[in-house]
């Protein structure tokens, strides 16, 4: 059997797709630096690329991390743990992981997490006991939530029934 080599792309090549998909999309370095691996493209060259890039603006790790929290949040309806341990996979730096978590509106980040534990209380038979309570915290804790603010929905049940 054959094996199947894939087209190893020129470097001026990757970084035109690059461009073009950072300007679609917030990326992080790390992500193209990953693309440029699968593409065969040489450590130098990925270096000169990745290096362009952040001075040209088009990409930017603390962008990123600002548009990964709100998407995250807002869309996927996940808490700041999970959007934390994200972040960390993704090599962003803590001080960038702070300035994006500053940039949460608290109050938005409640009603989401009311709306989690809703929709999650319809599916549980009795949710006034205590292993009906308990499957409500656990899988807002799942979600990434914290676990303070956590209970403190749950035990205002006027809040999310």
């Amino acid at each position: 059997m054959e094996e199947k080599r894939k087209k190893v792309v020129k470097p001026q090549d990757a970084m035109m797709r690059l461009e073009s998909l950072c300007a679609q999309s917030e990326q992080c370095v790390m992500d193209l630096r990953l693309k440029l691996y699968r593409w065969g493209v040489s450590q130098t060259d990925s270096a000169k690329i990745i290096k362009q890039l952040i001075e040209t603006r088009f990409v930017d790790d603390a962008r990123f991390a600002v548009a990964y929290c709100r998407d995250k949040y807002r869309f996927n309806r996940w808490g700041r743990v999970k959007i934390v341990y994200g972040l960390r996979t993704k090599q962003i730096s803590s001080k960038d992981i702070d300035a994006a978590l500053d940039s949460i509106d608290e109050k938005e980040y409640e009603e989401i997490l009311e709306g989690v534990i809703r929709s999650k209380a319809k599916t549980i038979k009795d949710v006034n006991t205590y292993e009906g309570r308990t499957k409500l915290f656990r899988y807002a804790a799942s979600r990434g939530y914290e676990s303070s603010l956590i209970a403190q929905i749950i035990k205002d049940s006027k809040r999310w029934t």
